[in-house]
């Protein structure tokens, strides 16, 4: 790259930052509004906590407001805590790999029930560690991935120091400067080598991690959602 260049890039991120923090402005309310929903979801009952499982289980390559629906659909036909692969995958048909989501939340509520109830909860707080968790259920639970199990932990309050690292997240880090370039695939060391560099982005800007990631979503779409 030649230095013309580096110097357009550097004014071009600088420029997308002292816009980013007057936006935080306006959004910081709404977005720690938020955040404190989300630190209240372990007050509420495994059902609640295990619907949050299953919807960032959807969400590799369908959007969120698509996959909360489903969501949504499953918990109406009461199907999220009983239902069989094959009745769930008809409620999930506008969600991508339906058929293979639809196992992954069997699978789950398999994993995490004990006696036939739920207790997503208590294996939760057994972790006195959030890394710990999240390696873990990256680990053992089939469909989570880094992006997946660090959305989840954050829905549910336990993950603010993680990085939720899809499309509109990293477009946004490169437009920063952040990333030189949007990586094509994320290896485990690659997430984590990128989720530090947010860390240290995060307190450059003063913009506490849970809150950027918030930020950066709504800037893109256009409203704070999950």
């Amino acid at each position: 790259m030649s230095s013309n260049s580096s110097s357009q890039q550097r004014s071009t991120g600088t420029t997308a930052i002292s816009e980013l923090k007057q936006f935080y402005e306006k959004q910081k309310d709404p977005v720690q509004k938020r955040l404190h929903e989300f630190r209240q979801v372990l007050e509420r009952d495994d059902h609640d906590v295990f619907a949050e499982l299953c919807f960032c289980l959807l969400t590799p390559q369908s959007s969120a407001k698509t996959c909360w629906a489903a969501i949504t659909r499953l918990k109406e036909k009461s199907l999220l805590l009983k239902g069989a692969p094959g009745e769930l995958e008809p409620l999930l048909n506008d969600v991508r790999f339906n058929e293979s989501k639809a196992k992954y939340i069997v699978q789950a509520r398999q994993q995490f029930s004990k006696n036939g109830d739920l207790q997503v909860k208590p294996h939760l707080r057994s972790f006195v560690n959030n890394y710990e968790l999240r390696e873990w259920l990256v680990e053992n639970v089939n469909g989570l991935g880094y992006k997946e199990a660090s959305h989840f932990l954050r829905n549910v309050g336990l993950g603010e120091e993680f990085a939720i690292l899809d499309r509109h997240i990293l477009r946004n880090l490169k437009d920063f400067g952040v990333l030189p370039e949007i990586p094509t695939s994320l290896t485990k060391k690659r997430y984590l080598e990128i989720e530090e560099k947010v860390r240290r982005f995060s307190r450059q800007i003063g913009i506490p991690m849970g809150e950027l990631d918030l930020l950066l979503w709504s800037k893109e779409t256009g409203w704070i959602f999950k």
